[in-house]
C-alpha cells in the first residue's frame, strides 16, 4: 500500500506492547503519531487520556485523522474491571472519534472474542466489539491471534520457564491449535490500514503463516534453546484453579482467567474473514521464524 499524505493518528495505549510498535511504524512513514495515555512516556509526542474519562478522550482525539485503540486489561485490579476498559472504555473512544469527525477508527480485539462467553474477559472483548460498531459503524475491528515479538507474554513465558522446573505443563494435552502472529506484522497492518483510510470498516482476523499445536510451540522453543524437558498434560480445570489463585497477584499474575478460557479451544483465524493479506501483509511470518529470530541467536 502507498504511504500517501501525512496523517495525524492518535494511538490509545501507545506506550504498551503493541502501541509502541504501531507508533514506530507510523513515524517511519512520516506520519504524526501521538500516544494517548495516562502517564507521560519517556519519548515521543503524547496527549493525556484515560479511556474511563470521556472528557479526556474527547480532548485527546481532537484534530485526529485516525484513531487506534490498543488498550487492554488482562487482570481486574485497582478498581478497574474488564467492562470498564473493554466495553465502556472502547465505547468512549469510538463515540469521541465519531463526534470528532475521525475518518478511520481501528479497534484491537482478539480471535475468540465472544459476547456470549462465560469468561468475563472473553465476554467483555466481544461486547466491546459490539459497543464500538454501534458507536462507529465503519470501525475496523482487528482480531489478532496470540502476538509474538519483543516483550510479548507468550514466547517470553515459554522461553523463560525456570531451568529447575523438571517438566513443562501443557494446556490440556497440548493439542489446542494456535496461529501465532508477528507483533511487527500486526503493527504494519495497522499502519497500512491507516494509510488506506478507505473507511469501509469490517472485521479482520490476523494469524501468522503457521498453525501449530501448543505442544509444537513448546517443542519449537525447547529446540531453539537446546534443552528438552518432559511435557506434562494438565487438565483445563486445573489451570482454572491456578488462574484463580494467580489472580490474587493482580497485574503480575503469570496466568489469567482469560488466557485459560482462550486456550480451551483453537485460536486460529477464520478463513472466511479477511486477514493480514487484505491489509497489505502478503508474506506474514510464522511462529518458527519469529521464535528463531529472538531465541536462536
Amino acid at each position: 500500500m502507498p504511504h500517501g499524505p501525512q496523517r495525524f493518528i492518535v494511538v490509545f495505549g501507545g506506550t504498551g506492547f503493541l502501541g509502541r510498535q504501531v507508533i514506530d511504524k507510523l513515524l517511519q512513514h512520516g506520519h504524526r503519531a501521538v500516544a494517548a495515555t495516562r502517564h507521560k512516556p519517556k519519548h515521543g509526542e503524547w496527549r493525556h487520556a484515560d479511556i474511563t474519562n470521556p472528557a479526556s478522550v474527547k480532548e485527546a482525539v481532537a484534530g485526529a485523522d485516525a484513531v487506534v485503540n490498543c488498550v487492554s486489561l488482562y487482570v481486574e485490579s485497582g478498581g478497574l474491571t474488564f467492562d470498564d476498559i473493554h466495553v465502556a472504555g472502547a465505547r468512549t473512544v469510538a463515540e469521541a472519534a465519531k463526534d470528532a469527525g475521525v475518518t478511520t477508527l481501528i479497534h484491537l480485539s482478539g480471535i475468540g472474542a465472544d459476547a456470549a462467553s462465560s469468561s468475563p474477559y472473553v465476554s467483555a472483548r466481544g461486547r466491546g466489539e459490539e459497543a464500538v460498531r454501534a458507536a462507529f459503524e465503519k470501525a475496523m475491528i482487528l482480531r489478532p491471534s496470540v502476538m509474538v515479538g519483543p516483550g510479548d507474554a507468550f514466547l517470553s513465558a515459554l522461553a523463560g520457564l525456570p531451568r529447575w522446573l523438571p517438566a513443562v505443563p501443557l494446556f490440556g494435552d497440548g493439542s489446542v491449535r494456535l496461529q501465532p502472529v508477528s507483533l511487527h506484522n500486526v503493527a504494519r497492518a495497522i499502519r497500512n490500514a491507516v494509510e488506506a483510510h478507505s473507511g469501509d470498516g469490517g472485521v479482520f482476523e490476523l494469524g501468522g503463516a503457521s498453525v501449530l499445536s501448543y505442544r509444537q510451540c513448546v517443542e519449537t522453543v525447547q529446540n531453539l534453546q537446546g534443552r528438552r524437558r518432559p511435557l506434562v498434560p494438565v487438565p483445563m480445570a486445573g489451570w482454572a484453579l491456578i488462574a484463580r489463585a494467580a489472580g490474587l497477584l493482580g497485574p503480575a499474575a503469570p496466568i489469567t482467567e482469560g488466557v485459560v478460557a482462550l486456550m480451551a479451544g483453537d485460536n486460529v483465524a477464520d478463513p472466511a474473514l479477511p486477514g493480514l493479506p487484505a491489509l497489505g501483509i502478503k508474506d506474514p511470518e510464522g511462529f518458527e521464524e519469529v521464535a528463531g529470530r529472538y531465541l536462536g541467536e
